[in-house]
């Protein structure tokens, strides 16, 4: 699978959604992250595999941001359809990144202390990217960034296990039975 292209694709969904939940068009980037994950889908040797993955990968993010909210440590202006749930455009975007975990991630995968290293660091950064966007509200930055640090220095790295456990995106090797 194209790198270059999961990491286009990647950057346009995630910008739409971004600015989507900044802008009151919620929906924006939900349509273009189903695109996204249509195109992954179509790509990859075994769809099943990556479907499964990006569901988890869904699952486990409105879960965590879900956590975040409930614990008042931040909200969002649009896309929320139950109060202390995390809106929808950001289960979107946790499903986006899971198209990434086999592919532009690929290489992380087997250095699995320094996805913790890059979680604990980017995992916030890109909350605070968002934040300046006003896609989500920081109402105690402290908290919130030690809660991503932590949390994404522990998620990054189980969801690269979990993507090669996964994995679709790879014809399988057939091994001979000599």
């Amino acid at each position: 699978m194209n790198v270059l292209l999961n990491v286009v694709v990647f950057k346009i969904a995630w910008l739409s959604t971004v600015l989507g939940g900044a802008n009151d068009l919620p929906l924006v980037g939900p349509v273009v992250v189903m695109g996204a994950i249509a195109i992954h889908l179509w790509l990859a040797a075994e769809p099943a595999r990556e479907l499964l993955l990006v569901l988890i990968t869904g699952v486990i993010g409105v879960t965590w941001d879900s956590f975040m909210v409930s614990a008042g440590w931040l909200s969002y202006p649009s896309g929320v359809f139950i109060s202390g749930v995390a809106p929808y455009w950001i289960v979107a975007m946790w499903m986006l990144f899971a198209t990434t975990l086999n592919v532009s991630f690929r290489w992380l995968q087997q250095r699995l202390w320094l996805a913790a290293i890059m979680g604990a660091v980017f995992g916030p950064l890109s909350y605070y990217a968002g934040a300046s966007a006003g896609a989500v509200v920081l109402h105690n930055p402290n908290a919130a960034f030690t809660g991503l640090s932590i949390a994404w220095a522990i998620m990054l790295p189980s969801l690269l296990w979990l993507a090669q456990q996964l994995d679709g995106t790879q014809r399988p090797v057939l091994k001979s039975r000599i």
